[in-house]
């Protein structure tokens, strides 16, 4: 099935986990995919894990800084056209030997660059490719939030949940200003996913996890990718501004 042939799409946060799968997702669907990463050593390797040739271009970039998401949405154009899909998957949070900072002690530096990482990473890029959608008067935009922007959460800190939780703000607006440009923009909220970032955690942490989720795995990181290449098909036209939970059954609503 190649429903996003010859597509230029970026996925951000790309570089392992959940992002690569994103971008392995939509190369297989025909797409010409542009990686970003803070990590430029890893961001090769995936590049060259993807095996995608001249349908992948891979662009080292700090999505907090204004100037290296405009450079990201540019060199996407000059390499394969304008931008129609954006996954805003970069992300982080911090442990300290597995464990989360509490509000007491959390450091407003570390505060800071969750946020600044996780939801202004989002709208910069996002902003960065507006203009090439509403060119085509067409695009989509899928936001990687979280479970624990959704519900209580005990294993991430609250710059993680607070930064997913205001990604799905972020969402619903991106919807009702792009909505009359052809442009919609959903949100997946996935809940416990097998990545480095839930390894980071403890084996304990995720067993006991296991024990709440009615279908009785973890989540794939190609669960996840399923979801997003679903969200920026032409059938999800008629959604935008929605929440999709990728959580085995944890939590429903």
């Amino acid at each position: 099935m190649d429903r996003f042939t010859d597509e230029t799409v970026i996925v951000t946060g790309a570089a392992r986990g959940i992002g690569l799968a994103i971008a392995r997702r939509f190369l297989a669907e025909g797409a010409r995919v542009v990686i970003a990463d803070l990590q430029a050593e890893a961001l090769e390797q995936a590049r060259t894990s993807l095996a995608g040739g001249d349908r992948v271009l891979a662009v080292p970039c700090d999505v907090s800084r204004p100037d290296d998401a405009q450079a990201l949405a540019e060199q996407a154009r000059q390499a394969f056209g304008a931008v129609g899909v954006l996954v805003n998957n970069a992300g982080i949070s911090p442990k300290h030997g597995g464990v989360k900072s509490l509000i007491a002690d959390m450091a407003q530096a570390e505060w800071r660059q969750v946020l600044d990482v996780n939801l202004t990473g989002a709208f910069l890029v996002s902003q960065a490719c507006l203009a090439q959608m509403r060119g085509r008067r067409y695009g989509r935009i899928v936001n990687i939030a979280s479970q624990a922007g959704r519900t209580r959460t005990d294993i991430a800190g609250a710059h993680y949940a607070a930064s997913k939780a205001g990604m799905l703000g972020l969402t619903r607006v991106l919807a009702t200003e792009g909505g009359r440009d052809g442009i919609t923009a959903n949100a997946i909220a996935p809940g416990r996913i097998e990545t480095p970032m839930a390894a980071e955690a403890g084996a304990a942490v995720n067993a006991a996890y296991l024990e709440r989720i009615p279908v009785g795995r973890l989540g794939t990181p190609e669960d996840v990718a399923g979801a997003a290449a679903f969200l920026a098909s032409a059938d999800a036209g008629f959604i935008s501004g929605a929440t999709l939970d990728v959580n085995g059954g944890v939590f429903m609503i």
